[in-house]
């Protein structure tokens, strides 16, 4: 077990640099932190070093084979960490981006240019509760390593695949696998209950201000919408998400 005391030592020079999405692009790593999303990083078997203060020990069951473990002070943890009160564990990992998927069958979510990593990080989450095959992330979008959005997935990042990729290839791809596509408009589209969702399916959501692009819109088999009942002008993203994908899923 090794032993950092410095702040200015190399590693942790370099670990924090995984603060930036172009440091976690160019090294593919980034850092997790908290017992929970840690422990769902060591089940993925995708994290490479433990950082842990000296006087917080390891859950018992924890399978700590495959990686090196780091004892750092309390003023690297706060160096390294994102979050306002630090549990004093951080985890370095391996980005596991993945590049394709056999698309036989199940419900699929694509994401299209959403800015918010809190949202992108529900929207994870809820895919993986409702049993989703993949979640596809448009050109535009948020970082989905972002610690905001790694918090938010509460460790759904490491359930569900997540792939980057341009969504019109991917609207296409599922078409011709026989999975239809429903997109999100406030136009030229109908309330999600009046349309019959059969066999499997993907859904489209788009960013917090101007939604889904008109591109994309244009090579959905249907838009739906969600209609508004009360004088709210609109749903957040992710509600409006939870409440299509659980619909479309059949």
């Amino acid at each position: 077990m090794k032993r950092i005391d410095s702040i200015q030592n190399g590693s942790i020079k370099t670990w924090k640099k995984l603060h930036t999405k172009k440091e976690r692009d160019k090294v593919g790593k980034f850092l997790v932190e908290g017992f929970h999303l840690v422990e769902e990083a060591l089940k993925a078997e995708v994290v490479e070093t433990v950082l842990i203060i000296e006087d917080i020990t390891f859950p018992s069951g924890w399978k700590m084979d495959n990686a090196d473990v780091v004892i750092v002070t309390k003023d690297i943890m706060q160096v390294l960490s994102e979050t306002e009160t630090p549990q004093g564990i951080i985890a370095v990992c391996q980005k596991g981006d993945v590049a394709d998927i056999d698309l036989q069958g199940g419900t699929y979510l694509l994401l299209d240019a959403v800015q918010d990593p809190g949202n992108i990080g529900t929207m994870i989450r809820t895919a993986d509760a409702a049993g989703v095959r993949a979640v596809i992330i448009g050109n535009g979008s948020v970082d989905v390593y972002n610690s905001k959005a790694i918090r938010s997935t509460q460790g759904s990042l490491f359930h569900v695949p997540v792939i980057k990729g341009d969504l019109k290839e991917w609207i296409t791809k599922l078409q011709v696998n026989g999975v239809k596509v429903y997109g999100t408009s406030l136009h030229e589209a109908k309330p999600y209950q009046e349309v019959a969702v059969e066999g499997p399916a993907a859904l489209i959501v788009g960013n917090e201000g101007s939604g889904v692009q008109e591109e994309v819109l244009v090579m959905t088999d249907e838009n739906l919408y969600i209609p508004i009942h009360g004088r709210a002008e609109s749903l957040n993203v992710a509600v409006a998400c939870g409440i299509l994908l659980y619909y479309v899923r059949g």
